[in-house]
C-alpha cells in the first residue's frame, strides 16, 4: 500500500495545534461544571484533575513541537563543530561565560552566514582579495548595478583597488563578452588625451600620419573605464559631457559624428564635490557621471584584510618568504595612508630583504616603530564624533588582545570588561584573534 505525503506548513500546524487546545480548555470546563450541576455532584475534584490533565498535555504539547523545530537546528550546531571554520568561533564564544540556549544559537547561525557571504565573495570576486564587511558591501552594490547599463562612479583613496572593481563590474555586466577598454587620464599628456579619447584623421596635427580610432569608438558596445577623471582639463570635460549625453562624438580633425553605444564607468581619487565648489570640474559632467556612486574603503577601515593581502602578496612575491607573528601585529597596527599598494610594496621589500621570515628588523623603520600606545586612529576630517569613538574603542581592545597575545579573557580582565561583553565588542568590530594567538608558543 503506497502512503500519500501532505506537506503542511509549519505556520499553519502550529497555532491550529494550540487553538485546538485553547478551545478545549474554554470549552470543556463549562460543560463539566454543567454535568455536575444537573447531577447535583461536586464539581471541584473533577475540575481540578482537568485541570492537571490539560495543562499536562499542552506542555507536552508544546515540548513536542518545540522538540519538533529545534531537533533539525541542534544537529545542524552539533554538525557545524567538527568544521574547522567554525572551530575557532565555538572556543571563542565559550569564553563568555555560559550563555543562553537560544542566543547561542542565534550566534551560531550569525557566524555561518558570515561565512557562507564570505565564501560568496571568493567565489563571485576571486581577482578581488577582502572578506571584510565593508568589503562585501562593495560586492553586493557591484552585483546590483552591474547588469544594468548605468554609468558608475568609483571613489576611494589611491590604492584602493579601483580599477579591480571596474574590472569586476564589466565581468558581472551583460556586455562581458564586449570590449573593456581602460584610460588613466593622468598617464596621458594633456594634449594627447582627446585624440587617445576620440581618435584622430590623418592630418589632424604634426605626427598624425594615419588615422586612429580612440577609446570611445574601441569601447562601443562594451565598457569604457576611465581612471583618474578629475586629472581631466575642462576642455575635455565637455567633449566627455557630450560623448555621454548625446551617445556622439567627433574625433579630433573629423568633420562627421560617430555613433556609439558605450556604458561609462569612471575613478577618482579625489574630492570631486570639492573640485565642482573650487570650479575645477564641470558640475554638469559630475552630476551626469554620479548616477551610481561606490566607495572603497581604505585599508585602514578594513584591517581584519591585511594578513589575508600579506599571504597573497607572500604567495606571488619574487621570493618565498613567512611574515612572524610580531611582523604582523606591526603591519596591522600601521595606519596604511598608500593603502593595498603601500602594503604590497612594503611585503615585497620585506620579503627580499628577509632570509626566509619577515621580522619587524626588515620592516620600513617608519612601520616597525609604529607605538604601540597610539590610540588615535587616522580618520578622514569629516568623520563623525561616533565614528571617532568607535575606532578608538576598537584600536583600544586590538592593544589589549596584543599584550595578551590573544587571551579574550585576560584581554577582558585588563579593560575591566566582562568576558561576554569583550566577546561581543569582538564581533562588533568585526576583530579577527587569530594573529595574536600565533604568538603563543
Amino acid at each position: 500500500m503506497k502512503w500519500t505525503r501532505f506537506h503542511i506548513s509549519l505556520y499553519i500546524i502550529v497555532p491550529v495545534i494550540f487553538a485546538g487546545l485553547v478551545s478545549l480548555a474554554v470549552s470543556a470546563p463549562f460543560r463539566l461544571v454543567e454535568y455536575c450541576m444537573k447531577y447535583g455532584l461536586d464539581f471541584r475534584w473533577p475540575l481540578f484533575w482537568y485541570v492537571i490533565i490539560i495543562s499536562s498535555v499542552a506542555f507536552a504539547c508544546g515540548l513536542v513541537v518545540t522538540r519538533f523545530i529545534l531537533k533539525p537546528v541542534e544537529r545542524f550546531v552539533e554538525r557545524t563543530k567538527d568544521l574547522p571554520v567554525m572551530a575557532t568561533q565555538a572556543v571563542d564564544g565559550d569564553q563568555g561565560g555560559r550563555r543562553d540556549h537560544m542566543d547561542h544559537l542565534a550566534q551560531v547561525f550569525e557566524h555561518v552566514t558570515d561565512v557562507l557571504s564570505k565564501l560568496e565573495a571568493q567565489q563571485l570576486f576571486p581577482e578581488v582579495i577582502g572578506q571584510d564587511k565593508n568589503v562585501r558591501a562593495v560586492f553586493n552594490q557591484i552585483l546590483k548595478v552591474a547588469p544594468t547599463d548605468s554609468t558608475v562612479l568609483i571613489l576611494g583613496e589611491s590604492g584602493t583597488g579601483k580599477e579591480l572593481v571596474a574590472t569586476s563590474i564589466y565581468k558581472h555586466s551583460l556586455r562581458q563578452d564586449k570590449p573593456f577598454i581602460k584610460l588613466n587620464c593622468v598617464a596621458i599628456p594633456e594634449g594627447l588625451l582627446e585624440s587617445e579619447l576620440f581618435g584622430h584623421e590623418r592630418g589632424a596635427f604634426t605626427g598624425a600620419t594615419a588615422k586612429k580610432p580612440g577609446k570611445f569608438e574601441m569601447a562601443n558596445g562594451g565598457t569604457l573605464f576611465l581612471d583618474e577623471i578629475a586629472d581631466m582639463p575642462l576642455t575635455t570635460q565637455a567633449k566627455i559631457l557630450r560623448a555621454l549625453q548625446e551617445k556622439e562624438f567627433e574625433t579630433v580633425g573629423g568633420t562627421g559624428s560617430i555613433k556609439v553605444d558605450v556604458r561609462f564607468v569612471a575613478a577618482t581619487n579625489k574630492n570631486l564635490t570639492r573640485m565642482v565648489a573650487e570650479g575645477k570640474f564641470r558640475e554638469d559632467l559630475f552630476y551626469r557621471l554620479n548616477v551610481i556612486s561606490i566607495y572603497l574603503p581604505p585599508l585602514r577601515e578594513r584591517k581584519g584584510d591585511i594578513p589575508l593581502l600579506v599571504d597573497h602578496f607572500l604567495q606571488s612575491g619574487p621570493k618565498p618568504a613567512q611574515v612572524s607573528p610580531t611582523a604582523l601585529q606591526l603591519l596591522m597596527s600601521y595606519s596604511w595612508p598608500g593603502n593595498i599598494r603601500e602594503l604590497q610594496n612594503t611585503i615585497e621589500r620585506s620579503a627580499v630583504m628577509s632570509d626566509g621570515m619577515i621580522q619587524p628588523s626588515h620592516l620600513p623603520p617608519h612601520i616597525a616603530r609604529e607605538p604601540e600606545s597610539h590610540i588615535m586612529p587616522s580618520l578622514p576630517e569629516s568623520a563623525s564624533l561616533n565614528d571617532r569613538l568607535r575606532e578608538i574603542e576598537k584600536t583600544i581592545i586590538i592593544q589589549a588582545l596584543k599584550k595578551t597575545r590573544g587571551v579574550q579573557a585576560r584581554a577582558a580582565e585588563l579593560l575591566g570588561l566582562t568576558q561576554r561583553s569583550m566577546w561581543h565588542k569582538i564581533k562588533k568590530h568585526n576583530i579577527d584573534v587569530r594573529p595574536f594567538k600565533s604568538d603563543i608558543t
